[in-house]
């Protein structure tokens, strides 16, 4: 047998090389093919009398932050458990951001309080700017933790569009005033998240009523803050001397921001 390394030192290295190209299409093949069995045997489960199981099937499809794996996960969005159907919601996030908004998008008619709950959080995880107006709907719903989920998924989305109906629940003009300090908070984070010019004055507002539980308040100024806007000076100004420390400190973090 011919020793080629002796002769050619390069020869061993293409040997291997060659013994690559031959090796690697198989290799992908089988990890391809143990991922597709890996989903139809969580897809057969998802079949299964068990709730529980088929809860864990959808948590397991989830985790593989797959598209096709996410695909089969929507299965789970039509089940007869809420539990099964809220897990479902945040497994299939996977696939492009308005598939996902599509999938969801029934969901929040659904009549379980804990599946449009969770549904208005995954909606708001797509960052898709189609999944505002579902979430804008769904600040009208009549539990508190479902309109705060939908304020939250609003601010991750960060669509201008969603500025005015965000702005109304600060500024109570609408007839039925919130009263939810989680959904008031909520609506004041996304604004500054989204961090436009339009959300201002119910910021200002909000912060300058002292009506408002202090961690309104403070959401108030730390919102104005990121939005940098120097028409909020004044009243952060004013909040910056608040008996609150935690308010005054909120105020004075965001002045700096806006005129160092």
């Amino acid at each position: 047998m011919v020793d080629l390394s002796r002769k050619n030192p390069f020869s061993l290295l293409l040997l291997i090389a060659a013994g690559l190209i031959f090796c690697f299409p198989n290799t992908l093949l089988a990890t391809q093919t143990g991922l597709q069995i890996e989903i139809e045997k969580q897809r057969q489960r998802l079949s299964a009398s068990d709730p529980e199981e088929r809860r864990e099937a959808l948590m397991r499809l989830g985790s593989m932050r797959r598209a096709e794996a996410s695909r089969a996960a929507t299965a789970g969005l039509s089940d007869a458990s809420p539990m099964v159907r809220a897990v479902a919601a945040k497994a299939i996030l996977s696939m492009a951001p308005d598939e996902s908004v599509s999938a969801l998008t029934p969901l929040i008619s659904d009549k379980d309080e804990f599946v449009r709950r969770e549904a208005a959080y995954a909606l708001g995880l797509t960052r898709s700017h189609n999944a505002t107006q579902p979430l804008t709907n769904l600040l009208n719903d009549k539990e508190d933790g479902v309109r705060a989920a939908a304020a939250v998924g609003l601010g991750d989305i960060r669509d201008e569009n969603a500025v005015v109906a965000l702005s109304n629940i600060l500024s109570q003009t609408s007839g039925k005033r919130e009263k939810n300090v989680f959904v008031l908070r909520a609506a004041a984070r996304s604004l500054g998240q989204i961090k436009s010019k339009a959300g201002v004055p119910a910021l200002i507002a909000a912060l300058s009523d002292e009506k408002l539980v202090e961690d309104i308040r403070r959401e108030a100024a730390s919102a104005l803050g990121a939005i940098g806007d120097p028409s909020a000076v004044p009243a952060l100004r004013a909040a910056s001397s608040s008996p609150d420390p935690y308010l005054a400190q909120a105020a004075f973090k965001s002045l700096r921001k806006i005129n160092p």
